[in-house]
């Protein structure tokens, strides 16, 4: 039971830290010529699902590519 502990704790600081590079890397593009005037609380909930959801298929890719890592043991 230790190891789904461990896994689930590595996965949740795997999303968050993604989820946090994919906030400060979105908030390097200049959005504003995209935002309606009157429409800013929208752009930040948008903003934040779109980080929400790159930085969390990012993770689970990284999280995946680290488990099939770790099975190529049983190839050989």
């Amino acid at each position: 039971m230790d190891l789904v502990g461990y896994q689930s704790l590595t996965n949740m600081i795997s999303h968050i830290v993604f989820i946090l590079i994919t906030w400060r890397l979105l908030q390097a593009l200049n959005l504003d010529g995209l935002i309606k005037k009157g429409r800013v609380f929208e752009a930040r909930v948008l903003l934040m699902f779109l980080t929400i959801t790159i930085g969390t298929a990012v993770s689970n890719f990284f999280l995946d590519y680290l488990q099939w890592s770790q099975n190529l043991k049983f190839l050989l």
